[in-house]
């Protein structure tokens, strides 16, 4: 969800080398897979003719888009049922709402009986999270995150700071406001405010639930200018105004993770998934971040969910082939390959348990992968503020229109962190845009 998408300028599609695999019905097997351009999917592609098809004798066709592209291209294919493409990567967004049209086969009881897949190594919020209300699992993972703190330890200690255990949004701020030229050019915090629903409104919603707010209330009227949701909101843009990073209004993950990397920011809240880059080869504050909780104010804990998953179209005629691709791309053999071949630090990790048991992963990794885990297990999205919902979701509400008007609105704030108007006047216009689709679920 633009949560980690790194949109790489060249739409990718590559065939693996062909060969003869006897499914059930005794053809040989092709399958079209539908993905993010994401760098451990393309890690996914150089490796599947060696390894998969070298295996299986199944041939696979990528076809390889940005995030934005990717899901015109799925809904178009499996909304209308064409079949162009057997299996995709979609979200724990789209799987449930998907499922729910009657578009996805369902995989979760023939992944129960693989027991060389071994489903309960799955982490299970993310497995909770590919369940569909009829109580079937529709996807697998291939990665998964929650979200977490990092900051520079050796400037928190050569200004006297502590890291809190759990801390919360308050302290956050106020270590912000310390940390803000306290070395030449050095902002306080970085925090995404680039419009898009999946950009600035991933870390904002995670804001407001833990401050007491909510997009809806249970039985759908819109709470977008209620005091929760206005001081939730109020605190993001004060703070990334007084201690966050230059042109924020524009920074969304890639470019607090430049500038964390670069270490132009003193803290940065986001994505688990950015502390592998945090640590690369390439980076200025190797061995210099820590990790800790998402900050809190009202709820126990606040990090968002997301996963990258492989879904199955239901009119796909290569049910086993596409099960026998997922079984491979999720599964332990998969993780154990890319770490021999790529380094452990490229392993798609966050969603099987055993990972954080491994501990080769765990030594080249040590410094997040504890607190990646505990993020992940931590996650309620059912339940993750203090009042009921009406559709599952963290840092989104599971339901179809949410892409648009959660892209609306962050136009809003996002042009509140830039000045142009009040946090009042924003949620104002957001609440119209709210009400609109609160409607057309009470109706």
């Amino acid at each position: 969800m633009g949560l980690t998408s790194v949109a790489l300028s060249l739409t990718l599609s590559t065939a693996a080398c062909s060969g003869g695999f006897g499914g059930a019905n005794g053809a040989s097997d092709t399958l079209n897979v539908l993905m993010v351009n994401n760098p451990q999917m393309v890690d996914l592609q150089r490796l599947t003719a060696e390894h998969f098809t070298k295996e299986t004798g199944i041939k696979v066709n990528y076809t390889v888009l940005p995030e934005d592209d990717l899901r015109d291209k799925m809904s178009q294919d499996f909304s209308s049922q064409a079949g162009q493409y057997d299996v995709a990567s979609l979200s724990n967004y789209e799987t449930p709402i998907y499922a729910r049209n009657g578009w996805l086969a369902p995989i979760g009881e023939q992944a129960a009986k693989d027991t060389e897949f071994d489903q309960k190594d799955i982490l299970p919020p993310l497995r909770k999270s590919l369940t569909a209300a009829d109580g079937k699992i529709y996807a697998e993972p291939f990665y998964g995150e929650s979200s977490f703190l990092m900051y520079r330890k050796d400037l928190f200690k050569a200004a006297g700071l502590t890291m809190p255990e759990r801390p919360t949004w308050q302290q956050v701020a106020k270590m912000a406001a310390k940390l803000d030229g306290f070395r030449t050019g050095m902002k306080g915090i970085c925090l995404r405010g680039q419009p898009g629903w999946g950009q600035m409104i991933a870390p904002l919603s995670t804001v407001v639930n833990t401050f007491g707010g909510t997009w809806f209330t249970k039985d759908w009227k819109p709470q977008l200018n209620s005091p929760e949701f206005t001081k939730a909101t109020q605190f993001y843009v004060d703070l990334v105004r007084r201690h966050g990073e230059a042109g924020a209004p524009q920074a969304g993950y890639t470019e607090c993770l430049n500038g964390m990397q670069q270490g132009k920011v003193a803290m940065w809240y986001d994505a688990t998934a950015g502390a592998g880059s945090l640590e690369g080869s390439d980076s200025k504050v190797a061995g210099k971040v820590g990790y800790a909780p998402a900050p809190v104010e009202k709820t126990p804990s606040s990090g968002w969910l997301y996963t990258w998953a492989w879904g199955v179209q239901k009119a796909s005629p290569h049910q086993e082939a596409a099960w026998k691709f997922i079984k491979w791309a999720s599964g332990k053999e998969y993780e154990q390959l890319v770490g021999s071949k790529l380094g452990w630090s490229s392993v798609p990790g966050g969603k099987r348990a055993s990972l954080y048991e491994n501990p080769k992963y765990v030594e080249e990794s040590g410094a997040f992968a504890k607190a990646t885990e505990q993020a992940i297990s931590s996650a309620r999205p059912g339940n993750p503020g203090v009042q009921p919902r009406p559709a599952p979701g963290i840092q989104f509400v599971g339901i179809p229109e949410f892409a648009d008007l959660g892209t609306k609105v962050s136009h809003e704030v996002s042009d509140a962190i830039a000045g142009a108007q009040s946090v009042p006047e924003a949620l104002e216009k957001s609440q119209r845009l709210a009400q609109e689709v609160a409607d057309a679920h009470r109706h």
